[in-house]
């Protein structure tokens, strides 16, 4: 589960950086390819090695880059079912949710919404069997959740390779 779900995401009441267009071109050479060696990025950027090593870092302590993953096809990795959960929560309790959810790797991503629900899941499972214990079994005998809705995902779009 990523940070933002463990909450250290969390707005805390700091302002963001002060991003110019080098370092907003550096996430966004990074976020197309979190491999990118740090000479071809610098080159890229029209900066120095050493430039864009500093600016990776300054990025990367003030929270703007938080982290590299490698992104997968959830079905080739055996997610053969996919759905949107939404959550229906008792009032306050958002946080506690959130913490029992750091302990599902189901939970792809996780958001606090408006309107009919409080939160809503992506969740991805190896087969109807374990979706269902993660909505029965699991989501609904925590204390917070009130009600569910699964809306299971026939097709999705996936970014194209850069």
């Amino acid at each position: 589960m990523s940070d933002q779900m463990s909450g250290q995401g969390e707005t805390d009441g700091r302002m963001a950086p002060a991003l110019d267009e080098v370092d907003r071109r550096i996430v966004e050479l990074l976020r197309a390819d979190g491999r990118i060696s740090v000479r071809k990025l610098a080159e890229q950027v029209n900066v120095s090695r050493a430039n864009a090593y500093a600016r990776i870092e300054r990025l990367t302590s003030s929270g703007v880059i938080t982290g590299y993953h490698a992104t997968i096809d959830p079905h080739r990795y055996g997610y053969t079912v996919s759905a949107y959960l939404a959550v229906k929560l008792r009032q306050r309790s958002w946080r506690e949710f959130t913490q029992r959810l750091a302990d599902m790797p189901e939970v792809e991503h996780a958001a606090m919404v408006s309107g009919g629900y409080d939160g809503l899941l992506l969740v991805r499972t190896t087969d109807s069997d374990a979706l269902r214990d993660v909505v029965l079994d699991r989501l609904q005998s925590m204390p917070e959740v009130m009600a569910t809705h699964t809306m299971f995902i026939l097709d999705e779009l996936r970014p194209k390779p850069s």
